[in-house]
Parts: C-alpha cells; structure tokens; sequence
C-alpha cells in the first residue's frame, strides 16, 4: 500500500492478560502495558536488587499487615491500556483476587538505576494522571529517594528529597 501511513495497535489491559494467561508471554519476557504500548523492562542489576530487598524488609517490618498489603514486583491496573509493574506497591489492606487499582494505592516505589528519565518522565505522569496519591523513586546513582506526592493532571504539587540518613515514610502511613 503505497501512501499509507503504518498504524498502531493500542493493547488493552484485558489482551495482554490474555496473552499471558495464553503463554504468549511469560515472567520471562519482562514486559509492562504502558497506555496500550509495550515496554521492555530493564534487567534487575545487583544493586537494583539489593535495594529492593532492603526495601522489602523495610516495608514488610514497619508498614504492618493490618495498615497495607505490599507488593513487590507485581502490576497494578491503571484503567484499560496500562498495566505497571512497580517494584514496591503498598496498598490498602484486604485480601485481593484482581490486580490493584489506582484507587487502592498507598504508595507506589520505583527503584531507578537505568530507568530514571523513564520513572522521572513517563511514569511519573502516568502515576500522577491515576491519582497515585504518592510516588517515590528511589534514584541509586543519585543516592536519594524522590517523594512526589499531591497529584495534579500530569505532574505532582509537591517533590521532597531525602538522602543519607534521613527518615522517610509514606504520607498514608506515618
């Protein structure tokens, strides 16, 4: 077809669940929906891996059962065309049997070593178009935790740094 301009096919969150309840896809194929789009997921380096183990024990240890359920790793469903994969999400406390939505989310944490333009830029606004009332990257080469919080359209009100030794918790969970 000469003069046609190629079109793209938006992937709805119900087919790429279809596609790995089909096999197509599988946990290795490390993949996240984003707005319709799939998006390879950076491989996990040590240090990436480290820190979230370290956040794991740190979530599980102070954030309490009956405050939040945690995941690691896992998706939340952010209406129909994405489908993250953050590497800490502390939601509301119940028993889920669907994935979470934007609605449930506590806290939303991406621990940034290759991705930082990505989780500063596309996720960020992403998150913030949901609602994710807070969303922190942790930035490994930066050596600090950004805290958005208070989501406005695209972008986040507020932004706070921590580093070194300083506290940080989550607003929903002081």
């Amino acid at each position: 077809m000469t003069g046609t301009a190629a079109k793209r096919t938006r992937i709805s969150v119900e087919r790429f669940q279809k596609m790995i309840a089909a096999g197509v896809l599988t946990q290795n194929d490390r993949v996240e929906l984003i707005e319709g789009e799939m998006f390879d997921m950076s491989p996990t380096g040590i240090r990436h891996a480290l820190i979230s183990a370290r956040l794991t024990r740190l979530c599980v240890g102070s954030v309490g059962a009956d405050r939040a359920t945690i995941f690691i790793g896992g998706p939340v469903d952010l209406g129909g065309f994405s489908e993250p994969q953050p590497d800490v999400l502390i939601v509301r406390p119940r028993e889920y049997t669907t994935i979470p939505e934007a609605g449930d989310v506590l806290l939303l944490i991406e621990i940034a070593d290759s991705t930082l333009a990505y989780d500063r830029n596309t996720k960020l606004a992403l998150y913030a178009r949901y609602g994710i009332a807070e969303y922190w990257i942790v930035d490994i080469a930066g050596e600090c935790v950004e805290m958005f919080s208070d989501p406005v359209s695209n972008a986040y009100v507020e932004r706070r740094v921590a580093s070194g030794p300083q506290m940080a918790a989550p607003r929903a969970l002081p």
